[in-house]
């Protein structure tokens, strides 16, 4: 299974490397990232590999948003199912 996560907020240093950290506690394999700059707000897309995640997949959702919320920086985590689900046509 696959999570999308999304970032976004105001640029800083090291928002990648946090975010990552922060995936690895749940043993979340990150494989994929399109991140881009614009004007002052940092947007990130990541892939992850939630097949060996150690927590429930609503608790690693949840946690993501607070971690987010504690660096100032919107984090959304989605199950690639309901992701797909909602691109289908």
């Amino acid at each position: 299974m696959k999570a999308v996560i999304t970032v976004v907020g105001k640029d800083a240093v090291g928002i990648l490397a946090k975010i990552s950290t922060e995936c690895a506690k749940f043993n979340v394999n990150i494989l994929d990232v399109s991140q881009s700059i614009m004007q002052e707000m940092f947007c990130m897309i990541m892939i992850g590999d939630v097949d060996n995640l150690s927590v429930k997949f609503g608790e690693f959702r949840d946690n993501m948003v607070a971690f987010g919320e504690s660096i100032n920086m919107s984090v959304s985590v989605m199950h690639e199912d309901i992701f797909n689900s909602m691109h289908r046509i």
